[in-house]
């Protein structure tokens, strides 16, 4: 199932995708967003943890040059497109009804089922799978709009940081979903995460998808 899904994807995708160092210019007619004020270091999440004891290919990388994306239409179409078709085919199941623990479980959906965390680290893989730079691409922690635990991954750009959210197919600028920000991976080290402060997002803010594709 994992590998048919992956190949589904993949398909549809990829596309070349251009990267840039901070400060270079990009297109224009492109949505913008702003970066969110980040500060030390935090605990690691656990779920975190257990993924890298299961998955050590993907923790241990060493030390990263920082990237952002540099936001083209053709990048910012993939994003939009790997954002809508991982929404779309895995079913969603709490993490208690799919591993039968109240540990938290992150994992890629292996079965086609699984949580808000299953959803980032899908879109997360298929965006790495399609050249995208893992540097860009960080899981993050917030409380939702109800107030609870939830995983998004936020996509660092030279026009701004976006989230990829499994509760809508709208590509978002990270302060415009209402969301209350804890902590997220640092972008030269997947295993350090970095402190957010508590800041909190604007609800009902116009979502970004100009020329989503």
């Amino acid at each position: 199932m994992f590998k048919s899904v992956v190949a589904a994807t993949f398909a549809a995708a990829i596309i070349g995708a251009a990267f840039v160092n901070f400060g270079q210019a990009s297109e224009t007619s492109l949505p913008n967003s702003s970066y969110a004020a980040v500060g030390g270091q935090t605990s690691v999440p656990y779920g975190w943890v257990d993924f890298c004891g299961r998955r050590p290919e993907e923790c241990s990388l060493g030390k990263l040059t920082p990237l952002d994306i540099r936001l083209t239409r053709a990048t910012w179409r993939t994003l939009n497109r790997i954002n809508r078709r991982v929404n779309a085919v895995i079913e969603p199941e709490t993490n208690l009804a799919h591993w039968g623990t109240l540990l938290d479980h992150w994992d890629y959906p292996v079965d086609g089922k699984g949580d808000c965390k299953v959803y980032a680290l899908y879109k997360r893989k298929l965006l790495i799978d399609a050249g995208f730079p893992r540097q860009a691409l960080l899981m993050t922690i917030v409380k939702d709009l109800e107030g609870e635990g939830h995983a998004i991954l936020t996509v660092k750009t030279d026009r701004g940081e976006f989230i990829l959210d499994n509760l809508t197919d709208d590509i978002r600028p990270w302060n415009a979903n209402g969301y209350t920000y804890l902590k997220r991976q640092a972008q030269d080290d997947p295993n350090v995460w970095l402190n957010l402060g508590g800041v909190r997002g604007l609800p009902n803010v116009a979502s970004a998808q100009a020329d989503g594709g």
